[in-house]
């Protein structure tokens, strides 16, 4: 428990933390790596090169530091990460490694203006900060070890490498060992693991698993990516060097994106690849409950899985859109409008810019926080953001 004495003095420094946040996590990065190059084996550099990593973590610094009163606030979020945290295999001395460098790049980033009492308030939160994650990830580690799971990383063969279409290929892996595999929600992701031709270090990468959950084989769906500098760097690899036969790393299932288990109507709405868990959810559903799917793609070549969806969709009485922005240009409210019900739970996925359209005319049309859920690619968005979603 922090003492008031603290909570004061880290809420004093959410200004400061708000002005020079992403130059602080900027210098962090930078110093961390230098001193640990090996823990590049976990962080996504492509990230790293576009800022988003940065700016991810400058969000969580300012949303812990605005919420340390009331860390509650701001689990959803930490549930998020820890997720994405246990799919990398982030362990517990990590943390001391991260929060010494935190430390440094406040104290190198402020100078004078961090004082002894800031530092020394800001290394107990950052101890209690990282004690929650380190209780919750081990939580996780252990439900990940069930029912034929696993902790960290085992070695699955590429069993089938099938063309969805010009851009998207699909993965079929199997566990090298012959086990059966645990069952998974729809809309969760495995963590591929890999080391791409030339790099130093392993690549870790979140990949949806795109097709229902079976004991025999997971379903990776992957798009290549035309302009792949500095994103697409183990996608494209996935599609050009990893062939059918060979062996690659796989966490066990993570991720909180799932379908919600209620009544009420559906509406799934998809931008390119993130169709994957979209599909995979409705694919689970049963006739009965409303259904509606808007799908997002640039022309006829780029959608994927069109046909799969309709033919559930048919199964379900469902409702089925599809807009080619090459064509006909962006999802609008007036496309989304006839498919929002009383109640309807809205299910979103794609590139960030889509989502936050996408949810923005959610709102617009009246759904409560509640019944928007959403996954965002690569790092998290603002906790802060994240806490008032819901």
């Amino acid at each position: 428990m922090l003492s008031q004495k603290t909570i004061d003095i880290i809420k004093s420094t959410v200004p400061v933390l708000e002005q020079h946040g992403v130059t602080i996590t900027k210098t962090f990065y930078k110093n961390m790596f230098e001193k640990h190059p090996e823990l590049l084996n976990y962080f996504n550099r492509a990230n790293q090169a576009r800022g988003r990593q940065q700016t991810a973590l400058a969000n969580t610094v300012y949303a812990a530091a605005a919420h340390i009163d009331n860390l509650q606030a701001i689990v959803p979020a930490v549930m998020q990460i820890a997720h994405k945290h246990r799919g990398l295999g982030i362990l517990p001395e990590h943390y001391p490694i991260v929060g010494e460098n935190l430390l440094g790049a406040i104290k190198e980033v402020l100078g004078d203006a961090a004082t002894d009492d800031i530092i020394n308030a800001w290394a107990e939160a950052y101890g209690v900060i990282a004690d929650v994650f380190i209780s919750v990830e081990e939580d996780l580690y252990k439900e990940a070890e069930k029912d034929g799971g696993w902790r960290l990383f085992k070695p699955f063969k590429v069993a089938r490498k099938v063309k969805e279409n010009d851009l998207v290929t699909s993965f079929y892996l199997v566990p090298e060992d012959g086990s059966k595999l645990p069952e998974f929600n729809p809309g969760q992701y495995i963590t591929v693991r890999v080391t791409v031709t030339g790099d130093e270090y392993t690549s870790n990468r979140h990949y949806t698993l795109s097709q229902p959950s079976n004991n025999n084989e997971f379903r990776i769906s992957v798009k290549r990516e035309i302009d792949c500098d500095p994103n697409g760097v183990v996608s494209n690899y996935l599609h050009t060097d990893v062939n059918e036969g060979d062996l690659i790393d796989v966490s066990a299932p993570a991720g909180l994106f799932t379908l919600e288990e209620n009544s009420n109507p559906v509406l799934f709405v998809s931008g390119g690849i993130g169709v994957t868990p979209l599909n995979t959810m409705l694919q689970t559903m049963e006739f009965g409950r409303q259904v509606a799917f808007v799908q997002a793609a640039r022309n006829e070549k780029a959608v994927a899985f069109k046909e799969q969806i309709q033919k559930k969709l048919e199964q379900l009485n469902g409702s089925y859109f599809v807009k080619y922005s090459d064509t006909e240009g962006y999802i609008t409210k007036e496309d989304l409008a006839p498919y929002i019900k009383e109640n309807t739970e809205v299910y979103i996925c794609g590139p960030a810019p889509f989502m936050e359209t996408v949810i923005s005319i959610a709102r617009d049309l009246g759904v409560p926080g509640d019944n928007i859920h959403f996954e965002f690619f690569g790092p998290a968005m603002s906790l802060e953001a994240l806490a008032n979603a819901n």
